[in-house]
């Protein structure tokens, strides 16, 4: 009965604080927010419903890898630094296997994302490994075996299955409703599931976590397996709008979606964010590459803006959850 009674308790304390680091997060957000807002209301044509559209199909293909992100930065301390290379080879098995039909071929890309992106979580979660090293090494091998098993060509789609993933139902492309239920899901995955409420004491005290029996390896391992689905996604999505894939198909995607998840206010220090919030910052980089793209910035402004403002919500974030924690 005693060991019964030592994760409810425990729980109950990181939860609550885990509450009060969340609404000086949403605080943060929402005044980044609205600055992006007021910037974007005097730049022409940024009131457009063309380019609203631009923006959000930019906002779900960063967005819906964020996600995966989001599950993986939830649990604690880790980042995947190998979501480029994991994109860029699940978008490859999805055009080659496009003779199979589009589900069959969707099926294996996110089988393959998932085993590849799981496989690091497992030495994560049952290994201590650090994820950061793991993921360098494991963004060097994904692009070495794609590599030498495309001979460093582009695949081309061997069927025509992927262009339903090009549609824009009502006049919005269909990646943006995929990251809108997407976003639903992992949301209630995480609030309303066992595996969330462990991944987020995982997160917040992993020695504690394990002491009341939970088991943070698995759960670790099942995060990233998750993540990896999500990755795999993205991958078909931007695969179909590239209707080719190479080693190179992932670009700056690993950026982009770390600085989603952060300008979302999600800590890289775990225990801590949501699905809302990442689909939120994945919106605000993307209104804000917009905005530097509209007024004529160079491609290496808009990199450097980004990185700036993740910089100053994670400041931001991590001032006031001190100042609350004091």
């Amino acid at each position: 009965m005693n060991t019964l009674t030592v994760p409810a308790s425990g729980a109950t304390a990181p939860s609550r604080s885990r509450r009060r680091g969340d609404l000086a997060t949403d605080a943060v957000v929402v005044v980044a927010v609205v600055a992006v807002l007021v910037v974007g209301l005097s730049t022409d044509r940024f009131v457009s419903y063309a380019n609203l559209k631009a923006i959000l199909t930019s906002a779900s293909l960063v967005g819906i890898a964020a996600l995966g992100l989001t599950l993986i930065m939830v649990g604690g301390a880790a980042v995947s630094l190998a979501i480029s290379q994991t994109v860029a080879a699940s978008g490859m098995v999805f055009l080659s296997a496009q003779s199979l039909g589009l589900v069959p071929a969707l099926v294996l890309a996110v089988v393959c994302g998932a085993v590849v992106t799981g496989l690091q979580g497992a030495v994560v979660g049952f290994a201590a490994a650090n994820p950061v090293v793991l993921t360098i090494a494991a963004s060097f091998a994904i692009t070495g075996v794609a590599t030498g098993l495309t001979g460093g060509t582009s695949v081309s789609p061997s069927g025509t299955g992927y262009d339903v993933l090009n549609a824009t139902p009502g006049g919005v492309p269909l990646c943006v409703f995929v990251l809108l239920a997407l976003t639903a899901v992992v949301e209630w995955v995480l609030r309303r599931t066992g595996f969330g409420r462990s991944l987020y004491l995982g997160g917040e005290n992993r020695r504690a976590a394990r002491a009341a029996g939970l088991p943070v390896g698995r759960t670790t391992t099942v995060a990233w397996l998750g993540a990896g689905s999500l990755f795999a996604v993205t991958a078909a999505f931007t695969a179909a709008f590239n209707t080719a894939a190479n080693v190179n198909l992932g670009g700056t995607l690993t950026f982009d979606a770390i600085a989603a998840v952060l300008a979302g206010g999600t800590p890289i220090s775990g225990g801590r964010g949501s699905a809302v919030r990442t689909l939120a910052g994945a919106v605000l980089i993307a209104a804000v590459s917009d905005i530097l793209l509209l007024r004529g910035y160079s491609t290496g402004v808009q990199i450097m803006v980004k990185g700036v403002i993740v910089l100053l919500v994670v400041v931001l974030v991590h001032l006031r959850s001190k100042g609350r924690a004091s």
